[in-house]
């Protein structure tokens, strides 16, 4: 669950329009609705750092379609705050936001509280299948949405070791080589609070993968080893920061040798200089993946029209054209969600980034690690919890 900001010089436009009642939701017939007779603004809200993936896309759609939409706004805002604010526009009959880009947590948020319009189970025909589009880890991200979101963005995540080789000369290959590294190398391995880092919390979901743990799905009952290992390990940590992008910047500036990564994590900030180029990752004995995707979500409240053009714009993300735009400068290594999907069909730019900062060995380890879907929403968030009270409560930072 990437919900941190992109490292990033990018800026986007705020702003938001389109009113609508609840009400016509519950009369909406499913399948086909009407496009709009004149063009509508679209508002759409990031919570994830899709944009830096995908609003490239989005305006091809307006240039594409000035009959249809004839302006889309961004908006970004924070993932623990959007679900508050949409049902206050839903009980107050005035939604003025068309579309949530994000990740797990504010689509499970949602699902909790009945925002999302269940647009895969009601509205099927105006989407392509997604079952035969997908690739393998998308098509596993994509059946945590109750069918209430749609997959627009996927990544294997990780989680990775990152390290300055020069300063690291014998590398972990195993859970009990890094707990002794740490251990001969005090504080000079670090990674964020899980509660709010993509690489702290597939660090957290990967440990018991690792480890061999009794359920790799219940941190509460299944987690013995991944707990005993992570108090373990804390004790060679300084500290926690609040944020993947203290780690990077750490470890650029030398303070630290070794941190947690993942794909993205690892690409970007090294395209971005925040990190060497230099930087290497490594992978841990037993080490599956656990994977990361953006979503697409419709809060209900949103006109029959705009639905219309909603549902148009979501097939239109799904092009292998538009797609090709997700591998950015390698910020959600790979990207790409659907099949058929290659680097060559991406902008000059992205091609460029990725071919002199990506990693060779990337596509055989995508290909050869098992893909594991991430926790539940609640017991990623009782593990959340757990972390906060028995690992790094006392040493977070930031």
């Amino acid at each position: 669950m990437l919900t941190e900001r992109k490292i990033t010089r990018r800026t986007f436009v705020a702003g938001a329009t389109g009113v609508a009642s609840i009400a016509a939701f519950g009369a909406r017939a499913q399948g086909q609705l009407a496009m709009p007779k004149s063009p509508v603004t679209v508002s759409i809200v990031d919570v994830a750092g899709n944009l830096a993936l995908t609003q490239k896309a989005f305006e091809n759609y307006r240039k594409a379609k000035p009959d249809v939409v004839s302006r889309i706004t961004f908006t970004k805002a924070p993932a623990p705050e959007l679900p508050g604010k949409i049902k206050a526009q839903q009980d107050a009959n005035r939604v003025d936001i068309d579309m949530v880009l994000t990740g797990n947590d504010a689509l499970a948020a949602g699902i909790d509280q009945n925002l999302w319009i269940p647009v895969q189970k009601d509205y099927a025909s105006a989407l392509p299948k997604l079952d035969e589009i997908y690739i393998e880890g998308a098509r596993k991200m994509q059946a945590l949405a109750a069918g209430q979101g749609v997959v627009v963005a996927y990544y294997p995540s990780g989680p990775l070791l990152e390290y300055i080789p020069d300063k690291v000369k014998n590398v972990p290959t195993s859970a009990e080589e890094l707990l002794a590294w740490t251990r001969e190398n005090k504080n000079r391995f670090m990674y964020a609070r899980p509660a709010n880092s993509g690489p702290g919390r597939t660090f957290l979901m990967g440990l018991p993968y690792i480890l061999g743990d009794q359920n790799p799905k219940d941190p509460l009952k299944g987690w013995e080893k991944t707990w005993g290992y992570l108090k373990a390990l804390g004790e060679n940590i300084e500290y926690y920061p609040t944020g993947t992008g203290a780690t990077m910047k750490e470890l650029g500036e030398g303070s630290r040798d070794i941190i947690v990564s993942t794909t993205g994590w690892d690409i970007n900030p090294r395209v971005l200089g925040v990190v060497p180029k230099e930087a290497k990752i490594q992978t841990l004995k037993g080490w599956h993946w656990v994977t990361d995707a953006h979503y697409m979500c419709v809060p209900k409240g949103v006109s029959n029209e705009k639905l219309a053009v909603l549902l148009d714009l979501m097939s239109f993300m799904l092009t292998p054209q538009q797609q090709a735009y997700t591998y950015d400068e390698g910020y959600f290594y790979p990207g790409p969600a659907v099949k058929g999907v290659t680097l060559d069909m991406a902008p000059e730019e992205s091609q460029k980034a990725i071919k002199e900062f990506g990693r060779p060995e990337y596509e055989q380890l995508i290909a050869s690690a098992p893909l594991e879907t991430p926790l539940d929403p609640e017991p990623m968030v009782q593990a959340f919890r757990r972390w906060d009270e028995e690992v790094g409560g006392a040493k977070r930072k930031g």
